[in-house]
Order: C-alpha cells, then sequence, then structure tokens
C-alpha cells in the first residue's frame, strides 16, 4: 500500500509505503508526526468526515478543498485495530475479570464455534418445542411471576411478598366492608388501583369546604363514608391483589379442577389466610417451582448444560418431567405439554452417544485453548520481570480472564488499583493482540507501543508479539516508533528468529515527510559511522568532527582526543588535564598526537586548522553547506560558545556533542536526520541563516 498523507495536523504531506502481511516498523525522530499518520489512517476508514478534526490550525478558517486533510490508498482497509495512548486509557479492567470480553477474545474460536453448531443440531428438536409455543413462554413467565409473589422465606411463604399482602388479609374486592357498598361498581372495576388512588388524593381538600372537592355537592353528612375508603383500602395492597388473581386465571388451564377450585376459594376469603390455607399454597409453589425450573433448564439447554457433567445421559434423565409426582399441577393441558416435551427428549436420547462424544470432544478442546493461552501470557509475564499472572476460569456461566499475584492466593479484584502505569501497558498490549487475533483487522497499528519499557521487557515484548505461533507475525502490521532499540533486534541482532520486517525512516522537513527505508547495512557501531565519515566528507570541520566522536566511541581520550578536543575549543595554546589542573601540553605531547591524528587525516594541521575554526565567516557558510542535521548542530556547537541560552535545546546539543545519549548501534547521521528540525530551525535564527 502506498498512503498519501496531506493536511492533517503538522504534516503538509507524507508519503508512506506499507507492505501487506508484514511487520511494518516506521522509526522517526519525537514530533515528526508518526502520531497524526495513525490517526489519520484510522479516520479514513471511519469515513462520516471524520479526518477533519486533523485539520491544520493554519487551514481551520479556510474554505478551500485543497486545504482539507486527506489519506489514500487505504480504500481496501475496511477494518482497523490501533493501539496507543486512548486504547490504553480506555481499556478496563473489571471487578472480577482482566477484560470485559476475554470469553469472545480467548475461547471462541472458530473450532469453538463449529462444535457448539454440531451440539446445538442435536438438541434442536428440544428448542423447536420452546420456538413453536408462543403459549409456552408465556407461561414460563406466570409460573415464575406466581412462584415471586410468594416472597423470599426458608419456608416458602414470607409475609413481605405479593400473596400475603395481596389476600393474606382477605380479599376485600371480593368483599366489600358495610358502609361502602355504594362504591363497589369501582372497586370492582378493572381500574380500581386507579380509581382508589384518584379517591385518595381527594381527601386532602375536604377540609377546604363542605362541598365535594370534584362535583360542588354537600358532603358534610357523607365525609365519615369518604374518608372510610381510604381506612380499609390500600391501593398497592390491591395492586398485589389483582397481580395475583390475573397470574392465577393465566395458569388456570394447568391446574386441576380441585386446584382451581381451592385456589378461588382462597382469593376470594373474607378472613384472610389460614395455617393450613398457606401449606397448601405452599405446596403449590413447590410444584410450581419445579416445572418451571426444568421447563427454564430446557429452553435454556446449551454446552454449558453439560459442562460439569460426566454423563450427558443423566442430564437428560433428570430433565425429563414426571407429572405424576405434580398432582396439583396435573391437568390435560400440562400433560399435553409434558408430552410434546418428553418426546424431544427421547429424540435426543437415540442420539445421546453422539452428543456425549461432541461434548467431550468440547471439553478438550476449550481446556487445550484455557491453557494455551495461560501459558503463553504468563510466559511473557514471567520474562519481562512481572509477578502477576493469568488464569481462565468458569464461573456464573461464562469463562473469565483473572488477573493473580504471585504473593496472594486469590484473584486480583481491581487491577486498576494495582497495576502500574508500566504493567498496565504491557497487559494492555498482550490483550490488544490477543483481540486482534480474534477479531482480524485488515490493518494493526501500533503507536509507540514499547518505548516506556526497559530492555529487557521491550524484548519480551517484541518476541510476544511478532515470533511466537499465536502472535501478529504474517499479519499487516504498522508500527511507529521513535525507539531504535527494536529495529536493531529485530533488523540487526536476531533476524533469525523474527520474519523480516520493512523497516523506514521518516524524516520531517518544512512540512513534508520523507520516508527512507533502513536495511540490516545502514545499522553500524558509532565507531564505524565516524571512520566512514571521516572518509567521505569532503570538509575539513566535519572530518575534525567525527574523529573527535571516534576516539570518543573507542574510550580513547589519550593525547589525540585531547588535542583534537583544544582545536574544537578554539584554543590557541592546547591544554591538558592533569591533578585536577589545567596545564599546556608539551611540544612532544602535540607532536606524537597530530602524527596519530594524520593516520586517519593525512593533512591535519593544528595550526591551520585553528585560523580556519575562528573565522566565523567560514564557519556559518560550512554551517549553511553541511547536507544533514546532525553536522550542522555540531557546527553551531563550535561556533556558539554560549550555544543558544534556552536550556532544554541547549542539553540536547551538549549530549549530541558528548556522545552522552548515542546506542551502541545506530544509523548514520549523514543519511537519516536524526536530529529534530526544530533544534536546527532554533540554531539557524542565531547565525541569521535564511531557513530551509
Amino acid at each position: 500500500m502506498n498512503i498519501e498523507i496531506k493536511n492533517c495536523n503538522n504534516i503538509d504531506e507524507a508519503s508512506i509505503q506499507i507492505e501487506e502481511n508484514r511487520l511494518n516498523i516506521k522509526y522517526a525522530m519525537n514530533g515528526t508526526g508518526k502520531s497524526t499518520i495513525a490517526r489519520a489512517i484510522e479516520l479514513q476508514t471511519k469515513g462520516n468526515d471524520s479526518l477533519r478534526e486533523l485539520t491544520p490550525f493554519k487551514y481551520l478558517e479556510s474554505k478551500d478543498d485543497l486545504a482539507k486533510p486527506t489519506v489514500s490508498g487505504i480504500e481496501d482497509i475496511k477494518s482497523i485495530a490501533i493501539f496507543n495512548e486512548s486504547y490504553i486509557s480506555q481499556f478496563a479492567f473489571k471487578q472480577d475479570e482482566i477484560i470485559a470480553n476475554s470469553f469472545e477474545i480467548f475461547i471462541k474460536t472458530k473450532d469453538y464455534d463449529q462444535r457448539i453448531e454440531q451440539i446445538e443440531n442435536i438438541i434442536a428438536g428440544i428448542k423447536d418445542t420452546f420456538k413453536n409455543s408462543e403459549d409456552l413462554d408465556k407461561t414460563i413467565v406466570d409460573l415464575n411471576r406466581l412462584s415471586e409473589s410468594f416472597g423470599k422465606s426458608k419456608s416458602g411463604y414470607s409475609a413481605a411478598g405479593s400473596l400475603a399482602k395481596g389476600i393474606g388479609k382477605g380479599n376485600k374486592v371480593e368483599n366489600i366492608p358495610i358502609g361502602l357498598e355504594s362504591y363497589s361498581d369501582y372497586l370492582k372495576s378493572s381500574e380500581n388501583v386507579k380509581w382508589l388512588k384518584w379517591q385518595m388524593s381527594g381527601n386532602d381538600f375536604l377540609n377546604i369546604s363542605k362541598h365535594c372537592p370534584y362535583c360542588t355537592t354537600p358532603t358534610e353528612s357523607k365525609k365519615e363514608t369518604i374518608l372510610q375508603v381510604s381506612k380499609e383500602y390500600d391501593a398497592k395492597a390491591i395492586e398485589h391483589l389483582n397481580t395475583i388473581l390475573s397470574v392465577l386465571e393465566n395458569l388456570k388451564q394447568y391446574f386441576t379442577k380441585e386446584t382451581n377450585k381451592r385456589l378461588s376459594a382462597i382469593s376470594k376469603n373474607i378472613n384472610g389466610l389460614s395455617k393450613e390455607e398457606i401449606e397448601y399454597l405452599i405446596q403449590i409453589k413447590t410444584q410450581v417451582d419445579t416445572l418451571k425450573d426444568k421447563l427454564a433448564d430446557l429452553k435454556g439447554l446449551t454446552f454449558f448444560s453439560f459442562k460439569d457433567v460426566d454423563k450427558v445421559l443423566d442430564v437428560f434423565n433428570n430433565l425429563k418431567i414426571k407429572i405424576e409426582f405434580l398432582p396439583l399441577l396435573n391437568s390435560d393441558d400440562t400433560r399435553d405439554v409434558i408430552l410434546k416435551i418428553n418426546k424431544s427428549l427421547d429424540s435426543v436420547l437415540s442420539k445421546i452417544g453422539i452428543l456425549q462424544g461432541e461434548i467431550n470432544k468440547q471439553k478438550i478442546t476449550i481446556q487445550k485453548t484455557i491453557e494455551g493461552h495461560n501459558n503463553e501470557i504468563n510466559e511473557f509475564l514471567k520474562y519481562a520481570g512481572y509477578k502477576y499472572f493469568v488464569d481462565v476460569e468458569f464461573k456464573d456461566d461464562k469463562y473469565k480472564m483473572r488477573l493473580k499475584h504471585q504473593d496472594y492466593s486469590q484473584s486480583v479484584s481491581n487491577g486498576t488499583q494495582h497495576l502500574s502505569y508500566g504493567e498496565k501497558n504491557a497487559f494492555s498490549l498482550v490483550l490488544f493482540m490477543y483481540e486482534c487475533l480474534s477479531k482480524n483487522p485488515d490493518i494493526i497499528i501500533l503507536d509507540d507501543p514499547i518505548s516506556s519499557f526497559d530492555r529487557n521487557k521491550k524484548y519480551a515484548v517484541i518476541d510476544m508479539l511478532f515470533r511466537r505461533k499465536k502472535s501478529l507475525k504474517g499479519k499487516t502490521v504498522l508500527m511507529m516508533t521513535h525507539d531504535f532499540e527494536p529495529v536493531i533486534d529485530l533488523l540487526y541482532n536476531l533476524p533469525h528468529k523474527f520474519e523480516a520486517p520493512y523497516v523506514s525512516f521518516l524524516e520531517l522537513k518544512s512540512g513534508s515527510i520523507n520516508e527512507i527505508p533502513i536495511n540490516r547495512s545502514d545499522i553500524s557501531t558509532f565507531g564505524q559511522i565516524c571512520e566512514e565519515n571521516i572518509l567521505d566528507r569532503d570538509e575539513d570541520v566535519i572530518k575534525l568532527i567525527y574523529l573527535r566522536r571516534y576516539y570518543e566511541v573507542i574510550n580513547n581520550k589519550g593525547t589525540e582526543y585531547q588535542l583534537l578536543s583544544n582545536l574544537l575549543h578554539k584554543r590557541g595554546k592546547p591544554t591538558k588535564k592533569e591533578s585536577g589542573n589545567e596545564i599546556e601540553m608539551t611540544t612532544l605531547e602535540t607532536e606524537h598526537a597530530a602524527s596519530e591524528i594524520q593516520k586517519k587525516m593525512p593533512h591535519f594541521d593544528y595550526g591551520a586548522h585553528l585560523i580556519t575554526l575562528s573565522d566565523d565567516t567560514y564557519m556559518v557558510n560550512a554551517y549553511n553547506e553541511a547536507a544533514f542535521n546532525y553536522e550542522k548542530l555540531q557546527i553551531f556547537r563550535i561556533t556558539n560558545k554560549d550555544m543558544t541560552g534556552e536550556d532544554v535545546i541547549d542539553k540536547f546539543i551538549n549530549e549530541t556533542f558528548h556522545i552522552e545519549n548515542e546506542y551502541v548501534m545506530q544509523l548514520n547521521p549523514c543519511k537519516y536526520e536524526i536530529v529534530p528540525q526544530y533544534i536546527i530551525e532554533k540554531c539557524n535564527s542565531l547565525l541569521g541563516t535564511p531557513l530551509d
């Protein structure tokens, strides 16, 4: 893929190449626009003009279509996964598991789905019985409502339940108290609860006037009767009563005639429930619970119904409904329903051997999958130096990945609280990888994924992501990084362990990004780079700079290094440090040092070079003609003793000049611009030179 990006944040234009089904590493300095490139690709795949959020400030007020952000070359990309700071911050360590969708990521493979489908096909007849009967679904709901109306109590009957509140103290709808007969039409209507609330709300206004608050007729003689309604009736109790009567009516066909007769008498009783009636109702609840539980188990029958049993036959034998042991529900309609269900169970029992085999295979597959994931992730955590480990467990009808610690026997209940930023970053990155393996997006983007880790952890992450059997190997991956270590590991030190990545360097100049490929041969020790550049560069000042760096990097700070340092500091008389004091170098020392330097730079002459280095006009010209930022920076350091006066930039220049932050292996600064452009722009402004 050749991707063209225009007018996105600090990028005016960029052209980058991504090779499909391969790791693509884009190495660049901070501030180049790596995150902008990643975000631009992500937003372009979303569509809906999402890319507009990357409009540069200079174009925010422009109506010119040519100033709009654009990304081309990714038209075939339909799905994308991106790992960045936003992903880490949104990553939720749940209370009882590491990630919310751990089942989908770690268990639900293609093999899992295929075997579940085979199991579902065998038990399809049972589920079809429920699919083909809407009444059966409603019956299960009503059985549940009746059971729940008894409330929660060890005895089976609670005074706080809807049943007790509705008919526990008598049915005052069927048995209207003396004096309230005139309200019977309202009390026995289907709207009785609404009427009661309406009637009682008017009581607040009875003391305002002697007239009815509704019709303004005299109420003084009727006031006591009006108030009696609220004393005798509770709207909530009537609501409970209506619910109970409705459920009993809906379930009428499933009770025997005798059961219905007794329930009718109990529900109309004026004196409330006797102990014997409560015992009878508890018997009904026990049989209702047995029926509803079996119906619910049959309707929800899945692979998980057999997960913890060795013999599937036992499950099906227990699922059969034996109506002869449910005498209160032994009606014609109940027997018809049970006959259909038991026939569907018999059909499955004829294939019980096949079903047992498929379930056993699925259990083995799941166990191997869990062990594989546990071992892979825990091996990574071990070698990365973390004391945490993970374990996929089955609990509450779900597979969950739980976080554990070597020093603690229980699961860690709050990962967000216990994990450091680096640990959360590592977990997020590894789980992101498994999520990618599960969802298989067209392109995977890693935006500076490992820069925050130490060297050992960096390699552990790289190994996990790109070398193992279950990894992103062979996927189209774009990794943006300002960290050169993974480039060294994958391309130079250990190419035999990884599939060769496509690596390139991104260089930003004047808003344009240029991409330069990096091959194994481009990675050298800095000593090799210095020797190469001493031979290749034409300008003596630059040769002197690299020669001094050469002696420094090979840790040879003898007279040769001392003489070159004196020269670059423009000292007329070379000095050296001895016993903490600065003393002049002897003629013999300077001559010996010069002769050694001439082996590398034959025309070396301290005096002649000192005149050149002291000529500000010459040095500014040398600065302007230097082809690479690294060399400009060295010349600037020689020319400006007082530096820029800005601590951050001065620190960067000093570290570059004195090799404090160099890698042993690195890229040649004469080919790859490793010095940020903003540093050079500051130097340009101080030297009064035009900006490139």
